[in-house]
């Protein structure tokens, strides 16, 4: 039996994703490496889950929570009111430093408190080990057909 309390789920579809635009044309990259750096961390292990990806799509920038992905991907996410907080917190730091700027400022207004996501600076990245649960543009090789 599971007794772990069931999270809020949101009723997620991709009208929620947050559209942003970058400052300048290399910040793709730049944006792009950060959140490999920000995610929810195992200490003990010292290992990260990125939580959040840079989408581009048909000539727009979103900043996605990566369940958000798996959904866009016709995929069974169970996307809880707590990732989306998660995903505007790291949106809201993305662009306090600089990196972004959000379209729609009242989409990222319900917000995870700091200490829900782990930032490592990028002198420290070689102390742990950076996960992702999505990997972007990658496809998964399917079976010969015979």
């Amino acid at each position: 039996m599971n007794n772990q309390t069931m999270e809020p789920q949101v009723n997620w579809n991709p009208s929620m994703m947050v559209e942003v635009s970058l400052n300048e044309p290399d910040d793709f990259l730049k944006v792009r490496e950060t959140l490999t750096r920000i995610g929810v961390a195992s200490r003990k292990e010292k290992k990260l889950y990125q939580s959040a990806h840079i989408l581009h799509k048909q000539g727009k920038y979103y900043i996605t929570h990566f369940k958000e992905l798996f959904a866009l991907d016709g995929k069974r996410a169970n996307i809880t009111v707590n990732d989306m907080q998660r995903r505007n917190r790291i949106i809201r730091l993305l662009s306090d430093w600089g990196l972004i700027t959000v379209l729609v400022d009242e989409q990222i207004l319900d917000i995870a408190p700091l200490n829900q996501i782990k930032v490592i600076a990028y002198k420290e990245k070689s102390e742990w080990q950076l996960e992702q649960k999505y990997n972007i543009g990658s496809k998964k090789k399917k079976p010969e057909e015979s």
